[in-house]
C-alpha cells in the first residue's frame, strides 16, 4: 500500500510513522524547509504534548460523542506511551505534559528519528501544484514542480492559516474542497482580543488574576478564570484565549461583543463590601490613590481612578462612601468592548474547517474513497493546554493506520469512554 501525506506537521508526522508501522510505503510532502516547524513554537517553545485533565469540554466540535469515540482509539495515555516508548521522558506540570527537557525540539527530534528509522520518504520545500483522483487507475496523483507521484491512499494533514503569514495556510482546505468537501467558516482561535476602550492603554503590560465573562448581544457565552494580560490594543492571556474563537464568530455575525472582568475573583460579594467599608472607615485622611494601595497593580488603579472621573490626590473623606464603593465595585464588573479578534497570523489555532460529519470513524472522507483528513483541517479545535496537539496525535494515528489498511474499528469503545492499547 502506497500512502501519500501532504503536510508534515504534528498530525502528518504521526500519520506517516503509523502508516509505516502498519506496513505502508509512505511519502510525506512539506512546503517548509523542515518537518514539524510549527511544533517548535508550541507551549512557548516547550511543546505541551497533552493534558491529564482530559474531557470533551475542552473541545469545540459539532459531534462530541463521535470525537470522544475517536479519543478512545488513541488517548492521552497512548500519547504518553508513544513518546516514552520512543525514548522521551515526560514532565507533568499540574496536568500539563511536556518533554522532560522542556524543549519542543525534543519532540521534533523523536519524530525525525522515527521517520528515518521507518524509511519514510520526506520531501521538504515542496509545493503541491495539483492533487486529483484517477478513477480508471484507482490512484491519487500528487504533482510537484517537475514530478508526479501516485498513491493508493492520500492523507491531507496540511494544517490551517493559524500562526502563518497573512493569506497563507489555505492549501489543505482548497484540496479538500476539490474533492467535494464543505468548509465551515474559519476564524482565529486561541488569540488576543482587540478593544478601542481608552483606559486599556493605561493598563498595558499588566498581568492579573481575573474572572472573565464573554458576552455577545448581552448574552453570556462563556466564563473563564486565570491570568489576564492587558495590552496596548486590548486583552490577552489564557482565559481570553479560551473563548476567543466564540468572540470571533460572534463578531463575524455582527454582534456586539464585550468581556466583563472581575479583578477580585477570590472575594465573595459580602466579604468585599466589608473590606470597602472597613478601609473607608480607617482611611479617612487618605487620598484615593493611597486608599487603593495594596490592592491590585498600581497601573490598574490609576487607570480606574481616571475612568471613574476622579484624581489620584482626591481625599477619601470628600468623595464619600458611595463614590468609593462605586469605584471599588467597578473593579468587579469592568466592561471591555471588543472590536475584533487579532488576525489569524497571531492565532495558535484555527477554528472552523472541513465539516466533521464528512469523515467517518476512520477519518476517511465520505466524499472521496481513499482520502483521509487530520488535525486542524477538520472542524475540531481545543482549548489551551495541549488539547490541540492531542487531537493531532489522535487524528494522525487513526488516519495513518486506516490508510495503511489496518482498521481501527475494533478499537472504538461504543460508549466513547475509556482508553485502549494502541497496538491491539
Amino acid at each position: 500500500m502506497k500512502v501519500g501525506i501532504i503536510g508534515a506537521g504534528a498530525s502528518g508526522m504521526m500519520a506517516a510513522v503509523t502508516a509505516a508501522e502498519y506496513g505502508a510505503e509512505v511519502t510525506i510532502f512539506e512546503k517548509n524547509d523542515r518537518v514539524g516547524k510549527k511544533i517548535l513554537a508550541t507551549g512557548n517553545g516547550k511543546c505541551n504534548i497533552s493534558n491529564l485533565e482530559f474531557d470533551m469540554n475542552k473541545y469545540y466540535c459539532a459531534d462530541k460523542e463521535k470525537l470522544s469515540r475517536l479519543f478512545s482509539v488513541f488517548s492521552l495515555w497512548d500519547t504518553i506511551n508513544f513518546f516514552e516508548s520512543n525514548g522521551m521522558l515526560i514532565r507533568n506540570k499540574n496536568g500539563y505534559l511536556y518533554p522532560y527537557s522542556e524543549q519542543a525540539s525534543t519532540v521534533l527530534d523523536i519524530f525525525r528519528k522515527i521517520l528515518n528509522d521507518r524509511k519514510i520518504e520526506v520531501y521538504t520545500e515542496t509545493e503541491i501544484s495539483d492533487v486529483r483522483f484517477h478513477k480508471e487507475k484507482n490512484k491519487f496523483s500528487v504533482e510537484t514542480k517537475g514530478q508526479k507521484h501516485e498513491f493508493d491512499r492520500l492523507i491531507l494533514s496540511c494544517g490551517g492559516p493559524a500562526s502563518q503569514r497573512k493569506g497563507e495556510g489555505m492549501t489543505g482546505y482548497h484540496m479538500a474542497q476539490s474533492f467535494g468537501h464543505t468548509l465551515h467558516r474559519l476564524v482565529p482561535g486561541l488569540v488576543q482580543l482587540r478593544s478601542n476602550d481608552g483606559f486599556i492603554k493605561g493598563m498595558a503590560g499588566v498581568r492579573c488574576q481575573a474572572k472573565a465573562e464573554l458576552y455577545a448581544d448581552n448574552e453570556k457565552l462563556s466564563e473563564e478564570q486565570g491570568e489576564v494580560q492587558f495590552t496596548e490594543y486590548g486583552i490577552s492571556g489564557i482565559p481570553v484565549f479560551q473563548f476567543s474563537r466564540m468572540a470571533a464568530y460572534a463578531l463575524d455575525e455582527g454582534k456586539k461583543v464585550y468581556v466583563k472582568l472581575n479583578l477580585f475573583p477570590d472575594y465573595e460579594e459580602k466579604a468585599f463590601l466589608y473590606i470597602i467599608r472597613s478601609r473607608f472607615d480607617t482611611m479617612q485622611e487618605a487620598s484615593v490613590e493611597e486608599f487603593l494601595l495594596g490592592t491590585v497593580n498600581k497601573k490598574i488603579n490609576l487607570a480606574m481612578i481616571k475612568k471613574e472621573g476622579m484624581k489620584p490626590g482626591d481625599k477619601i473623606e470628600k468623595q464619600g462612601f458611595q463614590k468609593i464603593k462605586e469605584l471599588m465595585q467597578s473593579y468587579r464588573s469592568l466592561v471591555i468592548h471588543i472590536e475584533a479578534a487579532n488576525g489569524m497570523e497571531n492565532a495558535q489555532v484555527c477554528a472552523g474547517g472541513v465539516d466533521f460529519e464528512e469523515v467517518d470513524m476512520q477519518l476517511a472522507s465520505l466524499k472521496q474513497p481513499g482520502l483521509y483528513l487530520t488535525g486542524e483541517l477538520l472542524d475540531v479545535d481545543g482549548k489551551c493546554g495541549g488539547y490541540n496537539l492531542q487531537w493531532a496525535w489522535t487524528s494522525g494515528y487513526i488516519a495513518g493506520r486506516n490508510a495503511a489498511g489496518n482498521s481501527t474499528k475494533e478499537l472504538i469503545i461504543e460508549n466513547g469512554k475509556g482508553t485502549s492499547n494502541a497496538k491491539d
